[in-house]
């Protein structure tokens, strides 16, 4: 998932590949990622989207589509509900301010929301544990989606 955000993840062919049904392998994912695939999936979206922003002069629709949603008004909400803030909105500050972390006086909010702080830190555990993930479901589910063709 992490090396085709992009890829369109159909569980039946996933839980196929790693010969569980749909529910053992979302169960299983959960456990040990702490959220069902899709949403993953579109966590991992947005990480991404967010880099292309802060690295490129892609318009918010070229970047949507990089990303794999194909409807750049469900990724603006998306974006803005894992980050806070609509994808042009944080591109301006990440600019203006080298992070994206704090607005300017005046145009919006001078701190982070309390439902941005815990996304925030809902994001770099969930990173966390799928880093450090040692446990032979998920890193077998991994190496045989790998090796699957999409």
């Amino acid at each position: 998932m992490r090396d085709d955000v992009r890829g369109e993840l159909s569980l039946a062919d996933f839980a196929q590949s790693v010969n569980l049904s749909v529910w053992r392998l979302c169960h299983i994912f959960k456990a040990d990622v702490g959220m069902p695939p899709i949403k993953y999936l579109r966590l991992l979206r947005m990480e991404r989207a967010k880099g292309l922003l802060e690295s490129s002069f892609l318009s918010v629709k070229e970047i949507a589509f990089k990303v794999g949603v194909n409807d750049e008004s469900h990724f603006v909400r998306d974006f803005k509900s894992t980050y806070g803030y609509s994808p042009t909105l944080y591109r301006a500050q990440f600019k203006q301010n080298g992070n994206g972390n704090e607005h300017e006086s005046g145009n919006a909010i001078d701190h982070v929301s309390p439902a941005a702080q815990q996304r925030k830190k809902l994001r770099r555990r969930i990173a966390q544990i799928a880093k450090q993930s040692i446990l032979p479901s998920l890193n077998l589910l991994i190496y045989m989606a790998a090796t699957f063709e999409w």
